[in-house]
């Protein structure tokens, strides 16, 4: 608002009398809350040059860093300004950390490295500093590895002596003169050990109690005071969380020693400050609460290039309050209900003035979900979040969700940040705004700042403002004592300490670590035989990948894979792996930094591998089929995209003038659109037609759209229809395509649920052929599930014609007959009847069947209950098996010479028919010294040489293992007539201690 100086001085002048009362009305003239008292999304939006926080999270190097401070309590790393080696072997070194400008009061009993918490350990002092620490743990037969000097910055502070001398010889020295006058400072030293700093050298991070700020309260020389501090005398001054004194040192600004130049602040005296306001504020912020705590804490990190008004609105956002800037005097008005000064009424408001009123914001003016985050001291001094503050009720009236964030990073109390969080909130909600003339009775007697009522409401005055003839003018913003009631608000977070990491020593591989053999299966319905590796996930940051090394039983070649996520705990493999074998594997790791490692043991898969497989081997066509798919899905996906597509390139090539003049082009375009309160419809129609010699394109484009807000939840409900055609004919290079291209969308959302129908439909033509091809889908989702089905038809000229269904569950049912479906689903088919003239079927299962005619390569059964099974004119009987047998045998022994046969069984074969054979044992072994031993058992025909089956058990050296075996396998190639079937075993290798037996069951049927 302007200021009329001249005017205003002249009214002044009649006013009053004196010269100083004159200076004084002239600056009565207006008067405004610094930052303002109607708390809106600007404000809580408004951009920040930097994270204004408790914490100083790096180490900071060179000349150039800013001069800087902290008011309260925060964590630090510093400023290195200084770093030397010496001693025996340059056994000791020590580092010089600045932490603040100014007189600070000490540091808390606790520093942070290796990530995690570290107690320090008062030690003796041993010159001129304040403090002398240890740091737990780092202690060894009485030696300490730690020594932290702490200087706090007091004027006339002594140098490290100690520094002085250990680096006396050394090329950079620390000099007698080095007394970092007025500044706080820690001096490191560290005494080396590879035990103790076996990781590295540590990154310490400081917790220090910040500058010792003044008072006025406690001063018995300014009015209203008591006490003995003394604005001329920083010993006098003691430390403080307390928002309204941070604010009112800044202000007052911290000065250099000698000059006297302000280095962090504004420099102000304390005449130019509103000290009636702070002394209020003050108080306030050491209130208690209901819960016992102080109202209002704060700590904050300034540095000297920091925007000062940026750094008061900081400190006024630490007691929910706003700066003033009353009279020419600059003071505070902290969060607290005030006792209205007066009652506005009829008779005080001019009615020739106008006044302007508003009871409610704007929907843009307000928020109805505020988060926010604190700087938690439990979370080692890490941003967490609140609790965030919304009212269902709140988001109904606004029509929809509205978010705000509000971050108190300088604030380290959980629960006074929640408040505040809560008290932001609701001085937001509060939405009445006044523009109010007044007569110089309510004028002259209420400031900015001050609470009044009018038309039984509560208002703060926000503005103070008097024109050239001295009518005075109050802005007002609502209020009540209600916002700041802490009754019903919730207590802040607890923060669960982080864990410290695991010392990285005490795993040198991953633990429990093991390996299974199975398929997995592709996209295209492809299995391939796979590895799984499985282990304990480590808690240890320092391992970057488990590495896995695995072969083929009985192999010696090696193979080699990694995963680089070690936190899965699991990691599935297809590399070099091939079907029907065993593999052996084991694993280690790779760590950042590097250390000592180990390789687990070696580990045997329970069963081979599987064997590839295709669910369309052998069907013609079958191959492509999976990327067909897929290449329908985007291409129904992609049809109203492809018309957008083609007019954002038309209007382009227009703007970009690539068609020069040899082109006719006509449009047509409609809309209407209606509003009510927060309800929308609308219609757009677009049509474009355009010519040119070698091209012809028509197309158009219909969308319906109408939105409302859900008045439970605020959130929009949407329904829109969108409808495009286009045709196009094109000659490039002698070739002309014709393309017709039909799209219709439909999409509904409700909330988390939606659905959506698309259809679509193409033709296509060339001199060289032509297809055509129709798709519809829909698909529905809500909480996270998403259900799909589509259809697609396809015809090409002289080609394949097809039709193509995807769906969880398909089904045709013939007429009315609804209980007796065909249905697909899962990939399997169900139907009560099938009648069927060929088929070829890769695996059957069946409970009935009636076989005219059947010719069988190769059947296994595993388990059979055949009630009539008809094979052409022959019936097989459960009592028709023509032989029956057992081999028995057990080794005890060292190394065979050769096969050592366990049992024998002779059979006679009337026909060259298969024989079942249940085979069942057990192979141990025991190696007590030096060497390895390899057991082989077998069933072999020795009539057709014909190995049966094998097993294999490897044992290294010092070791023992064990297999159990339980096989059934069929004799395929077993000759007519006598046979005679061997069990042996065959051990080579160092002499040791083995056991095998073996339990063969034999079945012979005849045909």
């Amino acid at each position: 608002m302007a200021i009329f100086s001249a005017i205003g001085s002249a009214i002044a002048g009649a006013l009053f009398t004196s010269a100083a009362s004159i200076a004084l009305a002239t600056k009565v003239i207006a008067g405004v809350l610094a930052f303002g008292a109607q708390l809106g999304l600007s404000y809580l939006n408004r951009p920040k040059k930097r994270k204004y926080a408790a914490v100083q999270g790096e180490t900071q190097y060179g000349g150039d860093v800013p001069v800087g401070t902290l008011f309260g309590a925060g964590k630090a790393k510093g400023q290195r300004s200084y770093y030397a080696k010496f001693g025996s072997g340059n056994k000791f070194n020590s580092e010089v950390f600045l932490l603040a400008n100014g007189w600070c009061d000490g540091l808390e009993p606790y520093v942070y490295f290796y990530g995690k918490k570290h107690n320090l350990v008062a030690r003796p002092i041993i010159g001129n500093e304040v403090a002398h620490y240890g740091v737990e743990g780092f202690v060894s037969d009485g030696a300490h590895f730690f020594s932290i000097r702490f200087y706090d910055g007091r004027p006339g502070q002594g140098v490290d002596q100690k520094l002085v001398n250990d680096t006396a010889a050394l090329g950079q020295t620390w000099k007698a003169t080095s007394v970092n006058a007025g500044i706080c400072y820690v001096v490191v030293e560290r005494r080396y050990s590879s035990s103790l700093f076996k990781n590295g050298k540590p990154d310490i991070e400081f917790v220090l109690r910040g500058l010792r700020e003044y008072d006025p309260r406690k001063d018995s020389t300014v009015a209203g005071g008591s006490g003995p501090q003394r604005l001329n005398d920083p010993a006098t001054w003691a430390h403080t969380k307390n928002p309204a004194v941070h604010r009112l040192n800044y202000q007052l600004g911290l000065r250099a020693l000698v000059s006297g130049r302000t280095l962090i602040g504004e420099g102000k005296s304390l005449g130019q400050l509103d000290l009636g306001t702070y002394f209020a504020s003050m108080n306030v912020c050491d209130s208690l609460r209901s819960d016992g705590k102080r109202r209002y804490e704060c700590s904050l990190w300034v540095n000297g290039d920091d925007d000062h008004t940026e750094i008061l609105k900081e400190f006024d956002d630490a007691m929910a309050g706003y700066g003033i800037n009353r009279r020419g005097l600059s003071g505070v008005i902290s969060g607290a209900p005030q006792i209205p000064v007066l009652e506005v009424t009829p008779a005080d408001i001019p009615m020739e003035r106008a006044k302007e009123v508003q009871y409610r914001k704007s929907a843009f003016e307000r928020f109805n979900h505020l988060s926010g985050q604190f700087t938690s001291i439990e979370a080692m001094w890490n941003p967490e979040s609140l609790k965030p503050v919304y009212v269902n009720a709140d988001i109904a009236a606004d029509g929809r969700n509205r978010q705000a964030t509000n971050d108190f990073l300088q604030v380290t109390d959980p629960d006074i940040a929640q408040y505040l969080l809560n008290i932001r909130y609701r001085q937001n909600r509060k939405g009445g705004t006044a523009t109010l003339p007044v007569s110089r009775r309510v004028g002259m007697r209420v400031q900015e700042g001050e609470w009044i009522t009018w038309r039984g409401r509560t208002w703060m005055i926000s503005e103070w403002a008097a024109d050239e003839r001295f009518r005075i003018t109050l802005k007002l913003s609502e209020t009540g004592a209600d916002i700041y009631d802490d009754h019903n608000i919730d207590p802040g977070p607890i923060v669960i300490p982080p864990t410290p990491p695991v010392n990285p020593s005490l795993l040198s591989t991953i633990q429990n670590f093991n390996v299974e053999a199975g398929l997995v299966e592709g996209a295209e319905g492809y299995q391939v035989p796979a590895l799984e590796f499985t282990w304990t996930p480590p808690d240890d940051p320092s391992i970057i990948a488990v590495r896995f090394f695995y072969q083929i039983e009985g192999t010696t070649e090696l193979f080699e894979d990694q995963s680089t996520d070690p936190e899965s705990g699991i990691h599935r493999t297809m590399k070099d792996v091939v079907s029907g074998v065993r593999y052996v594997a084991r694993a280690t790791i790779t760590t950042v930094p590097d250390r000592l490692k180990t390789y687990t043991p070696w580990v045997t898969t329970d069963d081979p591998t599987g064997f590839f497989t295709s669910p369309y081997a052998g069907v013609i066509g079958f191959e492509q089929l999976g990327q067909d798919l897929k290449e329908y899905q985007d291409w129904i996906g992609s049809g109203l995209r492809d018309i957008e597509e083609t007019l954002a390139e038309l209007d382009a090539r227009v703007a970009d003038q690539e068609f020069g003049n040899s082109y006719e082009r006509q449009q047509l375009r409609e809309q209407l659109k209606v509003t009510y309160d927060t309800v929308t419809a609308e219609y757009e129609r677009r049509v474009e037609v355009l010519a040119e010699a070698d091209h012809a394109l028509a197309l158009r484009i219909e969308s319906l759209s109408a939105e409302i807000f859900d008045p439970e939840t605020g959130l929009p409900a949407v329904a829109t229809a969108v409808s495009a055609l286009k045709v196009e004919v094109e000659e490039v290079d002698g070739l002309v395509t014709a393309i017709a291209d039909s799209v219709l969308e439909l999409d509904s959302t409700v909330d988390r649920f939606s659905a959506e129908g698309k259809f679509r439909v193409t033709t296509e033509a060339t001199p060289s052929g032509a297809l055509a091809r129709i798709g519809m889908s829909v698909a529905a989702s809500g909480s996270g599930q998403t259900s799909s089905a589509s259809i697609f038809l396809d015809a090409i000229a002289g080609g394949l014609s097809r039709v193509a269904i995807n769906a969880d569950q398909f089904v045709v049912i013939a007429g009315n007959d609804v209980r007796r479906p065909f249905v697909v689903q899962g990939g399997s088919i169900f139907a009560n009847e099938l009648f069927v003239n060929w088929a070829k079927i890769t695996d059957v299962q069946i409970g009935w069947a009636d076989i005219q005619d059947a010719v069988v390569n190769n059947l296994q059964v595993t388990n059979a209950n055949i009630v009539n099974l008809t094979i052409g004119t022959e019936k097989l009987q459960i009592s028709a098996i023509t032989f029956g047998g057992v081999i028995n045998g057990s080794y005890g022994g060292q190394a065979t010479n050769g096969w050592y046969v366990m049992g024998e069984l002779g059979a006679d074969n009337p026909n060259p028919a298969p024989v079942m054979i249940d085979v069942a044992g057990s192979m141990n072994g025991q190696t007590p010294g030096q060497g390895s031993v390899q057991i082989e058992w077998r069933l072999i025909n020795i009539t057709t040489n014909d190995v049966i089956h094998q097993e294999t058990l490897q044992i290294g050296t010092n070791g023992s293992a064990s297999r159990n075996i339980e096989r059934f396998r069929i004799g395929i190639n077993n000759a007519q007539g006598w046979n005679v079937y061997e069990a042996q075993v065959r051990v080579t290798g160092a002499p040791i201690a083995v056991a095998a037996s073996a339990n063969c069951r034999f079945v012979l049927w005849k045909r």
